[in-house]
């Protein structure tokens, strides 16, 4: 008995043995694979996710397009790892000199910016073009005289019309415009045009015929061309080892037809100009790492940003005009013994406070036109910030004026009412002022985040201080105009803090 007892003890011994060997040897493996992946080199682009068929966030949520198609087989081809990195253009060369991305390869344009990147060979020709409305009296460019045009910020197009190598023709072009808009993205610069803000916008002809294809022939393009260029990958100055390595791999590509298959692909075959026999491409001359354009002091870049903090004063300003007795008439209507009255402001505070300020700004501008077909003016555009701001603004002003009439003790206006006192007289006389005097702290808070939430009209291509600091460096390839800008915020701020302590400090009846 002791005998099998002993046996069968070391038999669940082995057996144990047996398990853990398997699992310890399933844990290493795991780890092997682990270690294996982790060790594996990562290859982060920079796009704009707004920019088909280059690169773009498909019906499924995934970012597809022709550039990222590219990236993606230069990848599985060295064993490296994609990452899709989606960028704000107007930060793409910070993001680039910080090494975030390793490369910005988006429909990226070579020409007038030679210098600033270590490049690829070309491999996509391409082309500025105009798009109207379909219905548009515009024929040529000489019918844009007098027009307002759109383009994106720090594009292409803007540089075509602009740039140091803009053409004369181009610059002379540009001056006989009534303005010349600098919107976000695409889809901003095709609402303005269909909602009739402006009359035409300029983007790259590849962009261009697929953002016509897919918006059903509502808009055609000008036969004229504005400039013409070349897309290249732009790497960090200097960093020739990673951009020979991708370089071989997309000629190698070509020299298979896998490269014109992708191009296929994205019905770009026509714009293609990478040759099996091209070589590398060497610096050219570019070791020299001072942009053309001189550098601007910070007294420059203040007096630059002159116009964009009369903007952001200006939205400051009337929003606090308009969102004061808005957001009081809303506390009444908020307080109102009617019940269905009552509830329509508790939806209205709901949906003010529940949803983004840059989706409210974005209805208010563009509703009129897609629920009610009335076409809009430019000037509309700033008149739809200021809509904007005070609508979202009144709903948290509501709210705090009515925490403070609520916290006025009952028997105030009980001792009113014996005293003869009417409800219009006890409120104006005795709630509101101690209503101001408890409130000041939390209006405050609201105030200071309003001087920031300026930065949001970019959404509508209005340009404030904010938008135009990151033109600006953009431009300028430097973070000095944010911080200049930053600094800006910041005495503002402080200015308003202390001037609304010393409001309160003399309301302060008791200390």
């Amino acid at each position: 008995m002791t005998d099998n007892k002993s046996k069968r003890k070391i038999s669940r011994l082995l057996c144990f043995m047996l398990v853990f060997s398997a699992v310890l040897s399933i844990i290493v493996q795991t780890g092997t694979i682990v270690s294996a992946a982790e060790d594996k080199k990562t290859f982060t682009v920079g796009f704009d996710a707004s920019f088909p068929p280059y690169g773009y966030k498909d019906d499924n949520g995934e970012y597809v397009g022709f550039d990222l198609d590219l990236a993606q087989e230069v990848c599985d081809r060295n064993g490296w790892k994609l990452v899709k990195q989606p960028i704000d253009w107007d930060s793409k060369d910070m993001e680039l000199n910080s090494g975030s991305i390793d490369c910005i390869w988006n429909g990226f344009t070579m020409n007038g910016r030679e210098k600033l990147y270590t490049w690829s060979t070309p491999y996509v020709d391409n082309s500025q073009v105009v798009i109207v409305k379909k219905d548009s009296d515009i024929n040529s460019l000489n019918d844009l005289k007098g027009k307002i045009v759109a383009v994106q910020a720090d594009s292409s197009a803007l540089a075509a019309f602009t740039g140091d190598d803009a053409t004369d023709e181009n610059k002379a072009l540009a001056k006989s415009f009534s303005d010349l808009q600098q919107v976000s993205d695409y889809n901003s610069a095709f609402m303005n045009l269909e909602s009739g803000m402006v009359q035409a916008i300029c983007m790259d002809i590849g962009v261009a015929n697929y953002q016509i294809s897919m918006r059903e022939n509502q808009f055609r393009m000008l036969d004229e061309h504005v400039s013409s260029e070349q897309y290249g990958i732009g790497f960090k100055k200097g960093n020739t080892e990673l951009r020979n390595t991708v370089e071989e791999t997309l000629l190698a590509m070509k020299q298979d037809g896998k490269f014109d298959e992708i191009a296929k692909k994205w019905q770009l075959e026509s714009s293609v100009c990478l040759s099996a026999d091209d070589k590398y491409l060497d610096e050219q001359g570019t070791d020299d790492n001072t942009s053309s354009k001189a550098k601007l002091n910070i007294w420059q870049i203040a007096t630059q940003l002159g116009e964009g903090m009369l903007a952001t004063l200006s939205i400051f300003a009337l929003t606090l005009v308009f969102s004061l007795p808005l957001g009081l008439l809303l506390t009444f209507i908020r307080m109102s013994r009617f019940k269905v009255v009552q509830w329509i402001a508790k939806i209205y505070i709901s949906i003010m406070r529940g949803t983004p300020l840059m989706l409210q700004l974005l209805v208010v501008c563009y509703a009129p036109y897609y629920l009610f077909k009335i076409d809009l003016s430019n000037a509309y555009r700033f008149y739809a910030v200021i809509i904007g701001f005070s609508l979202n603004y009144a709903a948290y002003f509501a709210e705090i004026f009515r925490a403070g009439i609520q916290s006025i003790p009952n028997g105030q206006r009980e001792a009113a009412q014996v005293l003869g006192y009417s409800r219009t007289q006890t409120f104006r006389k005795i709630i509101f002022p101690q209503m101001v005097k408890r409130i000041l702290p939390p209006v405050t808070n609201e105030v200071i985040t309003l001087v920031k939430d300026t930065s949001l009209a970019f959404a509508l291509a209005f340009t404030e201080l904010f938008t135009l600091a990151k033109q600006i460096s953009s431009a300028q390839a430097s973070l000095l105009p944010l911080f200049v800008a930053g600094l800006f915020y910041y005495v503002f701020n402080f200015i308003v803090a202390f001037v609304m302590e010393k409001v309160e400090k003399k309301m302060d009846y008791y200390r």
